[in-house]
């Protein structure tokens, strides 16, 4: 999950792999797959750094998963 932030600056989060689309024009806006819409402070390049490290830890955690696992 990443944490982002509504325009009335309430925090919530969701799920990348559920983006369908994102539009930034002034505000990012956040097309989800199943229809709803959200509008967010963050900029379109803040949202994707925010992707790329929720995905890295990801791998980070399922190589070190993995590592564990054939250590046993």
């Amino acid at each position: 999950m990443i944490t982002l932030t509504r325009l009335d600056h309430t925090r919530f989060a969701v799920n990348p792999d559920l983006i369908e689309r994102v539009h930034e024009s002034p505000d990012t806006t956040l097309h989800m797959v199943d229809g709803r819409v959200y509008n967010v402070e963050e900029s379109l390049d803040e949202l994707i750094a925010r992707i790329v490290a929720y995905r890295a830890r990801v791998l980070a955690a399922a190589s070190a998963l993995s590592a564990s696992a054939a250590q046993d």
